[in-house]
């Protein structure tokens, strides 16, 4: 297996919320400047024309990330469809300020939300957007076999891959984490609910921008390449009852965006 596992500070359920919504804002920002919306929505609108859903699980969802403009892009399009925001750690604040966003067909669940095990999870479509890197190889086939056991739909995003040699990586680091410590002092201003705590921590002493930058470099490794998922994770759960999909994600014009894994029950 290609993929390393390394440590994000995001992983750790010690990291302060302040400084974990901090940076899920700041992701949310980047992807919206890569018009992630764009290329998730057509993903999601595919699946549908697959497998019929009326409501969206979201795990792993911090902030809110994309998807939050995604529910909102698909409802123009389409009849309606919820889309409930899970994590393993849900931010008491996030949630109440997403619940109290008047965002129609969005709601956030305060309970935590387990993404290995979908026994009992809302029925809908799971999707998970860059976040399953974060998880090691047991837990990251664990959610492939429990979407398949239960039968239930999966989409996941990354909008990363892992196709720079490792050598590579490391040589160029320190490089990579001081242009990104640079972008996270000109995005800060732009990114949405912006704190008192968040200007101190990033400009005086600048904790967010390191953290930003390590879990930024770190992630590209952890993630997984296209034969880390054929030949570990799904090696032993191919079987006629359930459909796997691992492809390149397309923007609108036709460039390659990330990837993205779909499971899909048999028809």
């Amino acid at each position: 297996m290609k993929r390393i596992q390394l440590f994000e500070f995001e992983d750790f359920n010690w990291l302060p919320p302040f400084i974990r919504s901090s940076i899920t804002n700041l992701l949310a920002l980047l992807l919206k400047m890569l018009k992630t919306k764009d290329v998730v929505v057509n993903l999601i609108l595919d699946v549908k024309k697959q497998f019929n859903f009326n409501q969206i699980v979201d795990i792993g969802s911090g902030s809110g990330g994309v998807m939050i403009d995604v529910i909102q892009e698909i409802n123009a399009k389409e009849n309606s469809i919820n889309l409930l925001l899970t994590d393993l750690y849900p931010n008491p604040s996030v949630v109440n300020r997403i619940n109290n966003s008047n965002i129609t067909n969005l709601h956030y669940q305060e309970t935590p939300l387990n993404a290995t095990d979908f026994t009992n999870t809302p029925k809908g479509l799971k999707t998970m957007m860059n976040s399953f890197h974060h998880m090691s190889p047991k837990n990251a086939q664990k959610i492939l076999q429990t979407a398949q056991e239960n039968k239930q739909p999966l989409l996941i995003y990354e909008m990363g891959e892992n196709n720079i040699p490792t050598l590579l990586w490391w040589l160029l680091l320190p490089i990579s984490m001081v242009i990104l410590i640079i972008m996270v002092l000109f995005m800060t201003p732009f990114t949405k609910g912006i704190t008192f705590k968040q200007i101190v921590f990033t400009y005086l002493i600048p904790i967010i921008p390191i953290i930003y930058a390590w879990d930024g470099q770190a992630s590209l490794v952890r993630m997984y390449t296209f034969n880390d998922i054929e030949n570990y994770l799904l090696k032993n759960l191919k079987n006629d009852s359930y459909t796997w999909t691992i492809d390149h994600a397309k923007n609108a014009k036709g460039k390659k965006q990330g990837y993205y894994i779909l499971g899909l029950p048999a028809k």
